[in-house]
């Protein structure tokens, strides 16, 4: 029996501190953004795996899933539409789309070993059919591409927690999700770090809002907002 542990944010809690923010549109850096920290993190979960049948963490948890297949089901995206989970970790939103009937599966990771955790989940649940490869995202291969739907939930998050260059980083992923997607194609991003208003400015020009997703609110002092933003965008040029 496959068992999961739930990790609401990059920062371990739903409510994504405030503090994080180092500036209006950056962040301070973190070892969260560095390949290092997630190899090393998913050879552990690879071993927790082998060793008990545990997946691993679900980040935002099962919720975080359920409303994004949700909003696929009531737009009536096809079963067969060409779907790329962008930053895959243990794979588990790929089994909760094959789940639902979505067939033409694609996960990458520029972790190896998530990509070998995942691979291991998959053939638990024996599902043969979704495609999984290691993948830089900031620099795919050529291969890579014709997606109608591209979902990420924390992958942006992490990259914009880079000690490099996070500000050319943003730009490379904007970029390569242009060159991954079909016109008219959906970009489903959950995150815990930007607000509405900082995605809408990151991910224009070239991408329209759609829909923001109904996720957890919170109350303090007084003011009412939501700890993560969930949006779906429109590939429009």
């Amino acid at each position: 029996m496959l068992t999961s542990r739930v990790v609401m944010s990059t920062h371990g809690a739903e409510d994504c501190p405030l503090q994080c923010k180092q500036s209006e549109d950056d962040f301070a850096p973190s070892k969260l953004g560095t390949k290092d920290y997630w190899d090393d993190a998913y050879k552990r979960e690879l071993q927790t795996f082998k060793d008990i049948g545990d997946v691993g963490e679900i980040w935002f948890g099962e919720e975080s899933m359920g409303r994004v297949i949700r909003w696929m089901e009531t737009q009536n995206v096809p079963e067969n539409a060409a779907i790329l989970d962008i930053g895959t970790g243990n794979g588990m939103f790929l089994v909760e789309l094959a789940k639902h009937g979505f067939s033409n599966l694609t996960g990458i990771d520029y972790s190896k070993a998530a990509v070998e955790l995942t691979v291991n989940i998959l053939e638990e649940e024996g599902l043969k059919h979704v495609k999984i490869q290691v993948e830089d995202f900031l620099n795919p291969s050529t291969a890579l591409k014709g997606f109608d739907v591209c979902i990420d939930k924390g992958t942006f998050d992490a990259i914009s927690l880079s000690p490099e260059d996070r500000k050319e980083a943003k730009k490379l992923y904007v970029n390569s999700l242009k060159t991954v997607m079909q016109p008219g194609g959906f970009f489903i991003i959950t995150s815990c770090n930007w607000t509405k208003e900082q995605l809408l400015q990151i991910f224009r020009p070239g991408f329209e809002l759609v829909r923001e997703l109904p996720t957890p609110r919170f109350q303090f002092g007084g003011v009412t907002g939501n700890s993560v933003t969930a949006l779906v965008f429109k590939r429009i040029d």
